[in-house]
């Protein structure tokens, strides 16, 4: 019998490297500091309003854009945490985690034969929805330490056709925050192309060092092109809710709303309540996880440095960088990555995974530091000897 043909965008791809990497963890035993996922299981308190909302309130279908009393707390968390001035009934739309926000922005906002310029290393997602929607992906290669880009590469980048860009900040895997010289920058070529700006803001709390986190929507010239993007997710390490966010203009938000619609609709209604009772917690609440991961970002660092290793500066997210030149490694991310969790025991995430096959190779690992003490000190142990193994 002949089967019917595949979708080439999806026929063409293979497992994540999250995926690979994790079921290698699990298969040799090793210390998965891979995955970007915590040990400990979120916020309590905003868990356990998630279970009072499950027995006392509806579980039945909740409103497309959101439960009113979310779209008027997302609103307010961004009111005082970022300045922002929104109207919940007009500009904040829930969806089933962030990755569907920025489903439901791609498919509605470009069209077949659009290009969208994204930024080498980026989160594996963008490029594959791109795609599907029939646009054109446009790279810009960006290198450590900075992870900058500059006018000449967005000059080389930006075309009649370029129709949306997406970036993310704090980013994943690069840990950089997009400052505001090169915010500015940006929103001149998008300003004078007319291009959306779609900007993955889930890691906007987990910021460290007194760093200060600058939004799309806080740039001037692209009120009306950025599309901003939450999580509770990342903002209560409750990374299976998939619960996120998206912040925009009126006229942007109705058009991304159509295709939510018929993406996933709704988002679960208690855990929607859970989320509008986490982000009216009081500021300091935040802080005390931010510090805690800030303990746990410095441990890593310190064990790492203290065995030879080269890390690169981790300005957000949960995760650190090792530069293996800069350590003394003569492989490549993917070769140490796995030889690492196969003969080291260990779990690492090469930035290759971020960027396009056949490009030039990227010789920088992505370690997870939301894991215990415990855990952290058996990883640098393992990581340790993975460079002596492996240089």
């Amino acid at each position: 019998m002949t089967l019917p043909p595949l979708n080439p965008v999806y026929a063409g791809l293979g497992t994540t490297i999250f995926t690979t990497m994790s079921a290698l963890a699990a298969e040799t035993g090793a210390i998965n500091l891979g995955q970007g996922f915590p040990e400990t299981d979120g916020f309590p308190e905003v868990r356990e309003a998630a279970a009072r909302a499950l027995t006392d309130t509806s579980n039945q279908y909740a409103p497309m854009k959101g439960q009113g009393a979310l779209l008027e707390a997302v609103a307010g968390f961004y009111g005082r945490t970022q300045g922002l001035s929104l109207d919940p009934a007009k500009n904040v739309l829930i969806t089933s985690g962030a990755t569907e926000a920025l489903a439901a922005a791609v498919f509605s906002l470009i069209s077949p034969g659009d290009e969208v310029i994204v930024f080498e290393p980026h989160y594996d997602a963008y490029a594959p929805l791109i795609e599907r929607a029939g646009g054109v992906v446009v790279r810009v290669r960006l290198n450590p330490p900075d992870w900058r880009f500059t006018e000449a590469q967005l000059t080389k980048a930006f075309s009649p056709r370029t129709r949306m860009v997406m970036v993310t900040t704090p980013n994943n895997p690069t840990t950089r925050l997009i400052p505001p010289e090169d915010w500015a920058l940006l929103a001149r070529f998008c300003v004078a192309h007319r291009a959306c700006v779609v900007s993955d803001e889930v890691w906007e709390q987990v910021v460290f060092d007194g760093t200060t986190h600058h939004g799309v929507l806080n740039v001037p010239g692209l009120e009306t092109l950025g599309v901003k993007i939450g999580s509770a997710g990342k903002l209560f390490a409750l990374t299976g809710w998939k619960v996120g966010f998206v912040c925009a203009h009126e006229r942007l938000i109705n058009q991304m709303a159509k295709a939510h619609q018929f993406l996933t609709f709704a988002t679960p209604p208690m855990l929607q309540s859970a989320v509008a009772f986490g982000l009216g917690l009081p500021g300091g609440r935040f802080a005390e996880e931010v510090a805690a991961l800030q303990r746990s970002r410095d441990r890593l660092r310190a064990g790492l440095e203290a065995a030879g290793f080269r890390t690169l500066p981790s300005e957000g997210t949960y995760f650190l960088n090792i530069d293996l030149p800069g350590s003394g490694v003569a492989l490549d991310g993917q070769a140490f990555a796995l030889r690492g969790v196969k003969e080291a025991g260990v779990a690492t995430i090469p930035l290759d995974a971020f960027c396009a096959p056949g490009g030039e190779g990227l010789p920088v690992v992505r370690l997870c530091f939301a894991k215990s003490d415990a855990t952290l000190d058996r990883g640098i142990e393992r990581l340790s000897a993975a460079r002596q193994l492996l240089s």
